[in-house]
């Protein structure tokens, strides 16, 4: 009889992980992720109490992942790399992201806790210094508006042929200026 394998955290989150990836991650069950790894359920209830326990280490995986995909952008401003840090997410996990991003859930902090931080950002842009709080609410929720619905047709593969990974950032950064020029041009900002 060979040796039974063992199966350390690692190995069950990773499994775990790819159930998410391909179908969600109400998919991730006992059995699923046994399944998966080619055991019983026992090495599962050894390493996590419940499953909530193991959708959660999934979940801190997804966002570990997010962020480095943020890590890695190299624009000039946050909603550059916001922005195209989701797009590439919704490319190589479109079933998170769709989970994530266009369902209810427990997992993503509150809107207003990344608004917060935003507003933070945008109050420090030489560009928006005397911007009320209310204009630039406004401007951000915009920007957020357009990257959401943009991120969610590429994940959902409803991006026009004739436009490639390319065109679909440039499309994002020229949609921000565009929302930052009408908003100054609404402040008088840019009186010809």
């Amino acid at each position: 009889m060979p040796p039974k394998t063992k199966f350390n955290k690692e190995n069950i989150i990773e499994a775990a992980f790819e159930i998410a990836k391909e179908n969600g991650f109400s998919a991730i069950t006992a059995r699923s992720v046994a399944k998966r790894l080619g055991s019983s359920v026992a090495p599962i209830y050894v390493n996590f109490e419940t499953i909530e326990n193991l959708i959660e280490s999934v979940v801190q995986r997804v966002f570990a992942i997010s962020n480095e995909l943020m890590a890695k952008q190299t624009g000039p401003n946050i909603f550059e790399n916001i922005g195209k840090a989701s797009l590439e997410f919704a490319r190589q996990y479109p079933v998170l992201f769709r989970e994530l991003t266009m369902q209810p859930n427990q997992y993503m902090a509150s809107y207003e806790t990344m608004e917060k931080s935003m507003l933070e950002a945008m109050a420090d842009d030489e560009a928006m210094l005397e911007w009320t709080m209310e204009e630039r609410k406004r401007l951000l929720f915009k920007m957020r508006v357009f990257q959401t619905g943009l991120s969610a047709m590429v994940a959902n593969g409803h991006i026009p042929p004739w436009l490639n990974e390319r065109d679909v950032e440039e499309l994002l950064m020229e949609t921000g200026e565009d929302l930052l020029l009408v908003q100054k041009i609404k402040r008088g900002e840019n009186k010809q």
